[in-house]
């Protein structure tokens, strides 16, 4: 992957979602409309931070790279679409937890 030209503002992060199953445990082909969507991605670029009433910064948690598990009904998550590359922006809140 070329190096994502998209930088999320305050503590917003854009992760690249792992590919839903292509196969039940049996071996029948799901096809896209019957695929789940994925809760597991990789973070590709991380805003600077929440910024709280009295201007502390709070910065992201997480980094580049990390292997993350997020909200699958997050409250605010944009799916986006980058030279043919699905990408999802999410905020902070919505990531459950960093796998690994």
């Amino acid at each position: 992957m070329a190096k994502l030209k998209l930088t999320p503002l305050g503590d917003r992060v854009v992760v690249k979602p792992e590919p839903g199953e292509e196969k039940t445990r049996s071996g029948i082909v799901l096809p896209d409309t019957a695929k789940e969507k994925p809760q597991e991605g990789t973070v590709v670029a991380v805003g600077m931070g929440r910024i709280l009433d009295n201007g502390q910064k709070i910065p992201v948690e997480v980094k580049i790279g990390d292997k993350i598990i997020y909200s699958k009904y997050g409250r605010s998550v944009a799916e986006i679409k980058i030279d043919e590359e699905e990408f999802i922006i999410l905020q902070e809140e919505d990531i459950l937890a960093i796998k690994g």
